[in-house]
């Protein structure tokens, strides 16, 4: 594991933990390859957010990173 858990301190809802950047083998289109990959984990409070919408967050986050010509169109 590469990244860390946040903890969160109130009035905290929901913290963004972001790992270095570093490069792991992938398999890509049936082929070894080398890829630049960072693990993100995110902590919140359950309280106050369900899972699937911190899911959903982490999940746009993800995709916004992958492709972030996409992320600015979705505003």
């Amino acid at each position: 594991m590469d990244g860390s858990a946040a903890i969160i301190n109130y009035p905290e809802v929901a913290m963004l933990v972001v790992g270095r950047i570093i490069d792991k083998p992938r398999v890509v289109n049936g082929e070894l390859a080398v890829r630049k990959v960072t693990e993100l984990t995110l902590a919140f409070d359950h309280r106050v957010c369900d899972g699937e919408t911190a899911a959903g967050f982490l999940r746009y986050v993800a995709d916004a990173i992958e492709n972030p010509g996409g992320a600015l169109a979705d505003m």
